[in-house]
């Protein structure tokens, strides 16, 4: 369609937690969830149904990023060691984590801002918000934080995009 936004999400780089950065242009062709956290959050112990969808599904291209951020409830306030006891230690993800960012409002990543833009209806409105990433960098399904990483819908999403070639 005319007027119609042509950039995708491989347009996008997070900075990484250690310090390195994350550009979503190199998981090109891969779907990609994207989920923003918080280690004091009720929704936390979604880490390990994240973890699982990493273990089950990352030989065959998904790829999880978590994004910390302190935005819902300041549920994230500290920095990288208290974000790595967190997520590495007490619930041992290996998929890649960005450094805190702000997910919501004007000063919002840019790969958020995007998002937004993408699908005005679907913004983060709490931690644990996912999107997914199409193998073609668009944005093809967003998930509240109430949606289990198990969930049926998530799975299939996911297995719909590791199927599209």
């Amino acid at each position: 369609m005319a007027g119609m936004s042509h950039i995708t999400a491989y347009a996008f780089s997070f900075a990484a937690l250690d310090g390195s950065d994350i550009p979503l242009a190199s998981f090109a062709g891969r779907p990609v969830l994207v989920v923003n956290t918080a280690s004091q959050c009720g929704y936390t112990p979604q880490y390990a149904g994240l973890q699982a969808l990493w273990m089950r599904y990352r030989e065959r291209g998904l790829v999880i990023i978590g994004v910390p951020s302190n935005d819902f409830g300041g549920q994230e306030p500290g920095g990288v060691s208290e974000i790595v006891r967190t997520a590495h230690d007490e619930y041992h993800i290996t998929f890649p984590l960005a450094a805190k960012a702000t997910v919501k409002g004007r000063d919002a990543h840019p790969f958020y801002r995007w998002a937004a833009l993408e699908r005005p209806q679907s913004a983060p409105r709490w931690n644990f918000h996912k999107y997914l990433i199409g193998r073609d960098g668009r944005l093809k399904a967003a998930f509240t934080s109430a949606i289990e990483p198990s969930d049926p819908g998530i799975v299939v999403a996911i297995e719909t995009e590791l199927g599209a070639q």
